[in-house]
């Protein structure tokens, strides 16, 4: 037999399409071309391939001319995961292996050049694929990658940690069966910054309540050394624990980045923080292939954004669609790909260049920055990104004697134990968190009381709202109404939902 067909996965976004390996060996001057628009990583694999297979005791067909073909050829291929299956395909044509069984397979890992399996990116994607394909199909990869795909349920995965493993399952006689992969067990995660370590600011702690409770995005404006940084990274700790679904659904995006995934972030809620010199690409994601930015890597948890203004014009305005999209579609001449993007936006800034406008009266430090200089500073955030950010709170200096005086607050889980009562108030009603709530849902989702009515709209005439900030301030209502356990959006509620729609400070 001179034809062999290994079936592998590329990686595409986050899908993972089928590629067929097909080795031929023939008579002819030796050479080996590997062809099936591959990229320099996979046709390195020759190198690769020819190493591994004599390091482990096999005999490499020096005097044939060998071809590889990656099916289908107009799907790109990348990375080293195809070494495995070339080395399988080429022991298949020498008749070293039952070619039969290569059929009811799908492998992939990159070698070393002494025979060991090395790890791929995206194992998660791939097994999710071959569990959608519906093929029943036994999945062979390296030991970690096998142990992250080991995640994804209904699929016979199995791990491997030598080329000479895989070879011994499959020989025609006296075949050794692969272990079958199992999923680690999550790491011990150090402990969540608590709330009850921010004393003062009761209105930004409730603010942050809110956000959490119906995954409001929340802008945080204030003097340097408020607390602002401190409490955004209290948010993580009064989210509720990720279901299955949107911990496998982050862990896949995760897999495909360039970090890859690490286990024991399984099921823990991403909290991203990139500094502000991150440029629209590394924001959103792009490259070639596409690969996820950090609005993607926060998908079900919280992207944090400090310094606000600081951060490249272009690279806040690619922050406009996904805010309501949820997800975030990165065009190339050649290629498209498709990354979720359900993220929580935080946000904290200084009201002016030099930080310390308002904040006189309790600092002692007084603005010097001309009127043009602010408009300029704040003229950063465009009105279109202002409009789609739910909240905006002002967070004031305190006095040192008033901060020392302060006693200690309400702990993180006593807070996320609320949170937890008004999201599951939400789940139960409408399917979805408020934030999320359809345009064409909120009359019955959101319905006011005749005095909450007035109201809102008397605040939208006299502050020239648009469309969205009505809407957003009605989903505001809503969650502030679920934390207090009220079937109906009462006027105190839509009062303090005004409240959180304050422009910036002047």
């Amino acid at each position: 037999m001179t034809l062999a067909v290994v079936f592998s996965r590329a990686l595409d976004g986050l899908t993972a399409p089928e590629v067929q390996v097909e080795v031929h060996l023939a008579n002819g001057l030796p050479s080996f071309t590997l062809v099936g628009l591959a990229d320099t990583e996979v046709k390195e694999a020759r190198e690769r391939v020819r190493a591994a297979l004599a390091q482990s005791g096999f005999t490499f067909p020096h005097n044939k001319r060998i071809t590889v073909n990656l099916a289908p050829a107009d799907l790109p291929k990348e990375s080293g995961r195809f070494d495995l299956p070339i080395a399988l395909g080429i022991l298949a044509a020498q008749e070293v292996i039952d070619i039969r069984r290569l059929a009811s397979h799908e492998f992939a890992g990159e070698l070393s050049l002494a025979g060991e399996l090395r790890p791929v990116r995206g194992a998660l994607a791939i097994a999710l694929a071959a569990r959608r394909s519906s093929l029943g199909r036994r999945l062979v990869l390296p030991a970690a990658s096998a142990a992250e795909a080991a995640r994804v349920s209904g699929l016979d995965i199995r791990s491997a940690s030598h080329l000479t493993e895989v070879v011994q399952s499959l020989l025609l006689e006296d075949a050794v069966a692969l272990p079958q992969a199992r999923a680690p067990e999550p790491g011990q995660r150090p402990p969540e910054p608590d709330l009850r370590d921010v004393k003062g600011q009761a209105a930004a702690k409730r603010a942050l309540e809110i956000a959490a409770a119906g995954a409001h995005s929340l802008l945080l404006c204030g003097s340097p050394g408020t607390g602002k940084s401190m409490l955004a990274q209290r948010l993580p700790g009064l989210l509720p624990p990720m279901t299955d679904d949107e911990a496998l659904e982050a862990a896949v995006v995760q897999g495909v980045s360039a970090g890859g995934f690490n286990p024991v972030d399984w099921a823990r809620r991403p909290n991203r923080t990139p500094h502000h010199s991150a440029s629209a690409v590394a924001l959103v994601g792009g490259g070639s292939p596409p690969r996820p930015g950090e609005i993607s890597l926060a998908h079900a948890g919280v992207l944090f954004l400090d310094e606000l203004p600081e951060f490249q014009r272009a690279a806040l305005e690619a922050l406009r669609e996904p805010l309501e999209s949820g997800h975030i579609t990165i065009s190339r001449a050649a290629r498209q790909a498709r990354f979720p993007a359900r993220f929580q936006l935080v946000a904290a800034m200084n009201p002016c260049p030099c930080g310390w406008l308002g904040a006189q009266a309790a600092t002692g430090r007084s603005c010097r920055c001309t009127l043009d200089a602010v408009a300029r500073y704040q003229g950063r955030l465009s009105g279109p990104l202002l409009d789609r950010i739910d909240m905006q709170l002002d967070v004031p200096a305190v006095r040192p004697a008033e901060l020392m005086a302060q006693p200690e607050g309400e702990s993180s889980p006593v807070v996320a134990s609320r949170v937890a009562a008004a999201r599951a108030r939400q789940w139960a009603r409408q399917g979805c968190l408020n934030s999320a709530l359809p345009t064409g849902t909120l009359d019955a989702h959101c319905a006011l009381t005749p005095e909450a009515a007035a109201f809102v709209r008397k605040a939208a005439e006299r502050l020239g709202w648009s469309g969205r900030s009505l809407h957003r301030v009605m989903k505001l209502a809503r969650t502030i109404a679920d934390l207090a356990g009220a079937e109906a959006v009462g006027p105190a509620a839509v009062a303090e939902a005004v409240q959180y729609r304050r422009s910036l400070p002047e």
